[in-house]
């Protein structure tokens, strides 16, 4: 019994991480708020470094802008202070979706994360966005 238990539970938990992987570009997370304030955006290979994600005028201020495919989220909680963090929500492993109102959206659960520390806004999420290096060179944000 306890190998078809252990069948059972693995089974279940590659079903919740096919499903949480497969979230798509769509924005929003479903409570009707405002739509996000940038898209997801897919340049690049992921995780390569020195590659340039965007231009600084490619992340608003009070916002952010997802690199889906390189799996980093850039916001810009001031203007000039840029920041950057895993787009991998740490309850599930999504994607994150969308960046709005000052937090970065996961659509699996709802969890939301601040956009100047990735502190965590609303679960249930249990910890903060890993934060990412990048580096600003005039009009230019590279990873890395």
């Amino acid at each position: 019994m306890n190998a078809r238990r252990r069948t059972v539970l693995t089974a279940g938990a590659a079903a919740l991480a096919t499903g949480c992987g497969s979230s798509g570009d769509g924005g929003g997370d479903g409570d009707g708020s405002a739509a996000p304030a940038t898209a997801p955006e897919t340049t690049g290979s992921p995780h390569a470094s020195g590659g340039e994600l965007t231009r600084t005028s490619g992340v608003p201020v009070g916002g952010g802008k997802i690199f889906k495919d390189r799996k980093v989220v850039v916001t810009q909680p001031v203007a000039g202070d840029f920041k950057a963090f895993s787009a991998v929500c740490t309850h599930a492993g999504c994607i994150v979706a969308s960046v709005a109102d000052g937090t970065i959206n996961c659509p699996c659960h709802g969890s939301r994360f601040s956009i100047t520390d990735a502190a965590v806004e609303a679960g249930p999420a249990p910890r903060p966005l890993p934060a990412e290096r990048i580096t600003v060179e005039g009009d230019s944000i590279r990873l890395g």
